[in-house]
């Protein structure tokens, strides 16, 4: 019950605050999801993108 009063006194307490804690906690949401998703998808996909199969297709001039 201490962790929860120390959270509302100090987020939740002033609107300021409580406005500025909900717009960082959607940025850190809204990346972590996007970066969460873009895993996924990469996994999901292993072996099929240009990126994973470029190399059979171009030729270096090296």
């Amino acid at each position: 019950m201490a962790f929860a009063r120390r959270v509302y006194n100090s987020l939740f307490r002033r609107t300021s605050t409580f406005a500025l804690t909900i717009i960082v906690s959607a940025f850190v949401f809204e990346r972590a999801f996007d970066q969460g998703g873009d895993a996924l998808f990469e996994h999901l996909n292993r072996g099929k993108l240009w990126k994973h199969i470029r190399h059979n297709y171009v030729k270096n001039d090296d």
